[in-house]
């Protein structure tokens, strides 16, 4: 499906800019082209097929509890140091009493993270603005719809960041569900400004496990709670109340924009299947979800997360996932 040049510039139509900013969740079909989707599928099985478990500490990554707010979640030095490398952490049904693998490891990873879109050629790509720009790792994709920048400048950032990426493999069988949960919870900013990017690389569906929004929610639900690194200590992570703001600045925010009359349990999540090659964006305070993968066919993506590094914003020092030495988080505008 082709663009113009006006929509390229802009990132987004002013229509798909109005779902966004309704609904929280926006779908970009065929934002990639079927040969960066190939690329990147490439590139994710051989970091899948090449690392070692020699000196693997066979973390595993949690969500969180049923909830996707409890004191759970991965916290090891393997974990909180993962924001300038490529690291690999297992589903948490892959890994036995003992220690051991139950599977291949090419099948047993749930995420690579956190540092792709700096140290992998091919993902860092995606971040590409210009021919000019690709002479540091990655090269420029000159038919990428929707570019991450673009996008980010329709949405009104001023200095977006990438600070973390991840592949993501919901793996056949043994695919782990994802709780109802927000992204500016895990990574905050004062107010909030997380948006995360979500490329499908194999199609997403009910059966294996694709997202489900909550459409809307990101008006009325607050970000409560963060996971932030552990005071003194040198490993773990924990939820703590939030004491900052709750909503990015806006009159359209705030817990009185609520439905009447409905709770949160009485809302209906509304599935998103899509296909390889789509793009998904998801505003930070909107509560989306997965469902366990228990088919034979499993599902891969790759995701980033944008917030904004301009003026006025400030990146607690709390956060579990703090700044890369040198220049810190990577900017999207060149």
């Amino acid at each position: 499906m082709s663009t113009t040049s006006s929509e390229e510039d802009s990132g987004l139509t002013p229509d798909q800019l109005q779902f966004f900013n309704e609904n929280g969740y926006l779908v970009v079909p065929d934002a990639l082209p079927p040969s960066t989707v190939a690329a990147l599928l490439d590139e994710t099985h051989r970091l899948l097929d090449s690392f070692s478990l020699a000196d693997h500490p066979m973390t595993r990554f949690s969500t969180g509890g049923e909830d996707g707010t409890g004191d759970d979640h991965v916290g090891d030095a393997y974990f909180l140091d993962s924001g300038s490398k490529i690291r690999f952490f297992f589903e948490e049904d892959a890994v036995d009493a003992s220690g051991n693998l139950t599977k291949p490891k090419h099948l047993a990873v749930n995420k690579i993270g956190h540092y792709l879109h700096g140290l992998s050629p091919p993902f860092a790509s995606l971040l590409k603005t210009s021919p000019a720009s690709s002479s540091s790792p990655g090269t420029y994709i000159p038919d990428l719809r929707a570019r991450p920048a673009a996008v980010a400048r329709a949405l009104g950032f001023a200095d977006p960041r990438c600070l973390q990426s991840m592949v993501i493999c919901k793996q056949p069988e043994i695919g782990g569900a994802v709780p109802p949960h927000q992204d500016s919870t895990f990574l905050y900013t004062r107010p909030p400004s997380a948006v995360g990017f979500w490329y499908a690389l194999e199609d997403a569906t009910l059966e294996n496990g694709c997202l489900s929004f909550l459409p809307g929610s990101h008006r009325w639900a607050p970000i409560e709670k963060r996971l932030v690194r552990k005071a003194g200590a040198n490993e773990g992570t924990e939820m703590v109340p939030n004491d900052g703001p709750r909503f990015p600045p806006g009159e359209e925010y705030g817990e009185d924009k609520r439905p009447v009359g409905r709770s949160r349990e009485e809302e209906e999540y509304v599935p998103g299947e899509v296909k390889a090659g789509s793009l998904v964006l998801i505003h930070g305070n909107l509560l989306h979800k997965s469902e366990r993968n228990t088919s034979e066919k499993g599902r891969i993506i790759y995701t980033f997360h944008v917030i904004e590094g301009g003026e006025g914003r400030v990146y607690d020092e709390r956060n579990w996932l703090q700044m890369p030495p040198g220049e810190g988080f990577t900017p999207l505008f060149d």
